[in-house]
């Protein structure tokens, strides 16, 4: 961390105290408040953490005012049509982009980890036919720490580095997996000679019986969510990672974690709550209504898919999504599709109300990135999954920079108390 240059003083009943101010390479100065308890004997109340910064980091910048997200200082509109998953993925790691030696070795890399522990095999079958596919993962990822004995002790750099490499590579085929036993299907395993997408496109789709194409265009929208969704700085499942690996956890465990912080509806959920919403609108003459309804402030009904907690503007990766959208709905001739139909219409009249453009409430990635998934052939139960391989490259990247960490340590928040005092227990027979 740079040194303070500035800092503010804060007042507590006629005693004042000094309050480092640092400032960041973008985004708003920070104030130090970690002797503020030992000085002062108070704490600061930030429910949800949206005004306090836990932790520094070099990976993502977000301005929401701005609608801007940067990987390392790289603008994700160029990353998502000029470069690809992979790439990305070794950029949020080690921080630069790599020569195209460098990057085939640490795609062959990964290509070569996709495989996974042939005992794992017998571990989904201990889960109902109908289990969904998230509870699924969350047990298996828990559970590579009980396979992958040799990458578990965070204390040494290599085992850090070989558990990254693992992660990235075997997550799409658990997710896989987790789809073919929710549908009945045998698993099918990793192709060497296909890309990240391609790859798990085909473990989702293919079977026995007959060969399966991957089309490019699906396999590039697809590659475009992964590389949409990499990472996106201290969100909760990337708090709920550090958080945990700040105990000193596993790598395998701390990711488990991430995934189940990941599952709620609020968080990974959220595109499959927007295609629910379109499918509920039905036909494009019904969008006043909804419209009208989400304007009314006594009606709970909300439209999914506009505005963001953090962006304030446009969402930069919803033009992406919105291009991928019209490309692989095109490729499958269901460019008449009644749910793309809806959406295109909700977005035009929702950008022309003044309501929604006076409270900034724009589309976000979500708004489209279910209607490709659909289209795709994936049911919804499958978007959080799907959510989780590609985050995985950022709870990871987070994971491995806060073991690096000298200033890392266990994660402890503070409360507000607001219940009983101390009091004397009363025997049973007198209550």
């Amino acid at each position: 961390m740079t040194e303070s240059t500035k800092s503010a003083t804060l007042t507590i009943d006629g005693t004042s105290y000094d309050l480092p101010i640092y400032s960041p390479t973008a985004g708003p100065d920070v104030l130090d408040i970690r002797k503020l308890y030992a000085q002062a004997d108070v704490f600061t109340y930030d429910p949800g953490f949206t005004s306090t910064a836990s932790c520094d980091s070099t990976i993502t910048f977000i301005d929401g005012a701005k609608g801007e997200l940067l990987h390392r200082g790289y603008p994700i509109d160029q990353l998502a049509s000029k470069s690809h998953y992979l790439e990305v993925c070794f950029l949020l790691l080690y921080g630069y982009l790599p020569s195209a030696a460098v990057l085939e070795k640490f795609e062959t890399t990964i290509t070569r980890h996709t495989m996974i522990h042939e005992q794992m095999h017998y571990f989904f079958r201990g889960f109902r036919r109908d289990a969904h596919p998230m509870a699924t993962m969350v047990g298996v990822v828990g559970a590579m720490s009980a396979f992958y004995h040799d990458s578990t002790d965070i204390a040494d750099e290599m085992q850090r580095e070989i558990a990254t490499h693992r992660l990235i590579a075997k997550m799409p085929t658990i997710a896989a997996m987790a789809y073919k036993y929710s549908v009945g299907q045998p698993f099918v395993y990793p192709r060497n000679d296909l890309s990240y997408a391609a790859n798990f496109l085909n473990m989702c789709f293919a079977v026995p019986a007959e060969e399966y194409h991957v089309d490019p265009i699906v396999a590039r929208a697809m590659d475009r969510i992964f590389t949409l969704h990499a990472d996106h700085e201290q969100n909760a499942s990337t708090s709920t990672v550090r958080l945990a690996s700040s105990s000193g956890a596993n790598p395998f465990a701390c990711i488990a974690a991430g995934i189940a912080c990941l599952w709620g509806p609020a968080h990974g959920g959220a595109n499959q709550a927007c295609l629910e919403m379109l499918k509920q609108i039905g036909t494009p003459d019904r969008i006043p209504e909804y419209i009208a309804r989400a304007k009314d402030k006594d009606d709970p009904f909300r439209l999914m898919g506009f505005g963001h907690r953090v962006y304030k503007n446009f969402d930069p990766r919803a033009t992406v999504m919105k291009q991928s959208a019209d490309e692989v709905l095109d490729l499958l001739g269901i460019e008449d599709n009644p749910t793309l139909q809806v959406a295109k219409e909700l977005e035009r009249q929702a950008l022309e109300d003044p309501y929604f453009h006076d409270k900034k409430l724009f589309p976000n990635v979500d708004f489209y990135s279910g209607i490709i998934l659909e289209a795709i052939g994936f049911p919804t139960s499958m978007f959080t999954p799907i959510f989780a391989v590609s985050r995985t490259v950022g709870w990871v990247s987070q994971w491995k920079e806060m073991i690096a960490d000298p200033q890392n340590k266990i994660g402890r928040p503070r409360q507000l108390y607001l219940g009983e005092t101390e009091r004397d227990y009363v025997d049973i027979e007198n209550r």
